[in-house]
């Protein structure tokens, strides 16, 4: 009987191992059709993962392409706003240096018309700005008050052709009368005689005649200076130093020996009623 038995065991020995090596084998066939039954599934949480993650990509995208603009829309609006600034600076601080009072006005209106030199600024009667009043920037003479209503008032620049202003070489005094001729960029000097000392880059201030603009203000520096010989005059071209194509703000000058500036205006009414 113990040989019996001992025979068993030896054979139930030897087949399991057999059925080991077959499910062995079975195992290492089967892996790979397993492995490619499952790549729809594979390929579904793939496809889920990256698209779940491009959108979010897009979208963080557009959040910072947005961000971006208005960062750089506050950028060019800090550049506006100091450029400003600065320019207020240097009107203020030419303003520091004039023994007249001024008042600063803004440019809010230029004329259609390309033909016209005209602005409109945003003071008027109600703040003591009057009728042919001086105008000037932080650089030179701008021209002068033509119409006035109670807010608004507008201003003939002097390169409008219809505008002369009285003015004088700096460097000896020699008088002369500035036009404009319809150029921004450009003043001629009649009757200049052929025998006036004058040269390119003279600067040219207002003399004071014709109790309008009072003296010494900067107007422009001469360019150019042609004589012809068969011609008793000069030829004389200048450059005004104001900007103006360029100032927004201006300032309103209230002479000392002509009207009187807004706060005296005010006083010799007296308060309100």
């Amino acid at each position: 009987m113990l040989g019996v038995a001992a025979l068993l065991l030896i054979a139930g020995h030897f087949r399991w191992e057999g059925l080991e090596r077959v499910e062995s084998a079975f195992s290492v066939v089967a892996t790979p059709f397993y492995w490619l039954a499952d790549v729809p599934s594979r390929i579904s949480q793939w496809s889920h993962h990256n698209l779940r993650d491009w959108r979010s990509l897009a979208a963080e995208n557009e959040r910072l392409r947005k961000d971006n603009l208005i960062l750089q829309a506050k950028v060019t609006k800090m550049a506006s706003l100091a450029a400003e600034n600065a320019r207020l600076r240097q009107l203020l601080n030419s303003a520091t240096h004039l023994d007249d009072s001024v008042l600063i006005a803004e440019l809010i209106g230029v004329s259609p018309d390309p033909l016209r030199h005209v602005v409109v600024i945003n003071k008027g009667s109600e703040d003591g700005v009057y009728d042919s009043q001086p105008v000037i920037d932080a650089h030179g003479l701008v021209g002068q008050v033509v119409e006035v209503s109670a807010h608004f008032s507008r201003v003939l620049v002097i390169t409008d052709s219809a505008h002369a202003v009285p003015v004088q070489v700096n460097r000896n005094g020699v008088r002369a009368i500035a036009e404009g001729g319809g150029r921004l960029d450009q003043l001629t000097l009649s009757h200049v005689a052929a025998t006036t000392d004058i040269v390119a880059g003279d600067l040219l201030t207002t003399s004071g005649l014709g109790g309008v603009f009072p003296p010494g203000y900067p107007v422009a520096v001469v360019t150019e200076v042609t004589e012809d010989p068969g011609d008793q005059f000069l030829q004389v071209t200048a450059r005004p130093l104001a900007h103006l194509d360029r100032s927004r703000h201006l300032l309103l000058v209230f002479s000392e020996n002509g009207v009187p500036g807004p706060e005296a205006a005010a006083a010799e009414e007296g308060p309100a009623e």
